[in-house]
């Protein structure tokens, strides 16, 4: 193990850790708040930075407070919620100056989350054991991959989605299972997705495994145990830590769960991707629907579309809706969805936004507006280039990290858009993660 020091935490880097500086040299510490003093242990030295853990907590900052949940799902509850806003909403305007280098948009005050506490609609657990060898279903400890932190409740999900987490430990126990190791790849238990309906009530749950036979379950008894409309069963035989891939099948129950949000009915497959607090997410996509301004004849361009929440909400404003997204299942679930809200003005593709971009301006036309939702990871150099051959009159970019955001705004600007306005939204209390929409208008 890396060498102890204590220091005191300056201020919050992205992504929620500490950063405390001795002498020039910065080090990243986790578990830490501005104004703590912290026993930390290294476990990683660059030549400029490092990282560290914190080990104990000597003297606390004048911001912290006690945690209510007994899980790393939620690493800012020792703040204030009020503080959690204020250092978010400041993290978006440093992303945009620091990195973007961007001046003369307007950052507005950021929007509080409806629920601090039991608003997401899905969760993704592990399977594992504790120090001495008991079976747990819940979260990795900071920096323990091969561990997994025995958890009472999950205070970021409903009660019934927390009661289905509970009822599959206990029956796991009961059967005798394990979980696989992280180090061996032995075993058969991975993780247990959970999602809910935030409007219908719905529960979906997906068991996730290694490879295994059918009758490596007894999935009549899992069954039994298991309050959702819909139970699934994933074999995958991936080293990698993702409920991603894989095979699928329909334990018993529906097939798709169902939604509502903007008003419209959303069918949602298993592997699909559906923003995670149902709530904040209507709120994130009337702020989109704002600063698109449209007029009821516009083309829009929705990438990155998913299930097509976006593009389905911004429909009846616009003249037509084009959604490309690379899962097909999401694109079938999308057509399904346009179809069952009697939307006539969508289209959905699967494509890759990268590749297809061209092939979409030549068959639909050139966008007035065009709308993204990328990952974390931002919009590529090359979708960038592309979105700017395109034309549109505006963009609209829903952002999950403002750290991506910001170069790609500065390459729109390079390329004379202009970014107007930028609004923070909390779609995640308790954790670093902050969402925002910015708009950027092309210069006539």
């Amino acid at each position: 193990m890396g060498a102890e020091v204590e220091v005191t935490i300056d201020t919050l880097a992205y992504g929620g850790n500490g950063v405390a500086r001795l002498d020039g040299y910065v080090l990243f510490v986790s578990g830490a708040v501005p104004g703590d003093r912290v026993r930390a242990r290294v476990v990683k030295r660059k030549r400029h930075y490092g990282e560290a853990r914190t080990v104990e907590v000597l003297q606390p900052g004048p911001d912290r407070i006690a945690p209510v949940a007994d899980h790393p799902g939620a690493p800012w509850q020792v703040l204030p919620y009020e503080r959690q806003l204020q250092i978010k909403a400041q993290q978006v305007e440093d992303a945009l100056r620091r990195i973007g280098h961007l001046d003369g948009f307007e950052l507005e005050e950021i929007v509080p989350a409806e629920q601090q506490w039991r608003y997401r609609n899905k969760a993704e657990f592990s399977f594992g054991t504790d120090e001495a060898g008991a079976l747990h279903l819940g979260f990795h400890p900071p920096g323990r991959w091969d561990l997994v932190a025995p958890m009472q409740e999950c205070l970021l999900i409903s009660e019934r989605a927390d009661a289905a987490r509970r009822a599959v430990l206990d029956w796991a126990r009961a059967q005798g299972l394990s979980a696989i190791d992280r180090r061996t790849h032995q075993g058969l238990l991975r993780n247990l997705v959970v999602r809910e309906g935030r409007r219908t009530g719905q529960l979906q749950v997906r068991l996730v495994t290694g490879p295994a036979p059918d009758d490596a379950l007894d999935v009549e008894s899992l069954s039994a145990a298991v309050d959702a409309e819909g139970l699934f069963w994933t074999r995958t035989d991936q080293l990698a830590e993702t409920t991603a891939g894989g095979e699928t099948s329909l334990v018993f129950g529906v097939a798709a769960l169902e939604e509502e949000l903007c008003g419209l009915s959303f069918a949602i497959s298993p592997e699909a991707f559906f923003q995670t607090n149902t709530e904040m997410a209507e709120r994130l996509y009337a702020l989109a629907r704002e600063y698109a301004g449209l007029t009821g004849f516009e083309r829009v361009y929705d990438l990155f579309c998913g299930i097509g929440t976006i593009g389905l909400s911004l429909a009846p404003r616009a003249g037509e809706v084009w959604g490309v997204e690379i899962v097909p299942e999401a694109v079938a679930d999308a057509i399904n969805s346009a179809r069952a809200n009697d939307v006539r003005n969508a289209r959905f593709f699967a494509g890759d936004v990268r590749t297809s971009m061209r092939d979409l301006v030549e068959q639909a036309g050139r966008p007035d507006v065009v709308v993204v939702d990328p990952p974390r990871a931002g919009l590529s150099q090359k979708i960038v280039r592309r979105i700017i051959e395109a034309g549109p009159k505006r963009v609209v970019y829903v952002s999950c990290n403002p750290t991506t955001l910001a170069p790609n705004a500065a390459q729109l600007a390079e390329a004379g858009y202009a970014l107007k306005r930028v609004r923070p939204v909390d779609m995640f209390p308790q954790t670093p993660h902050i969402e925002c929409v910015a708009l950027l208008d092309r210069a006539a």
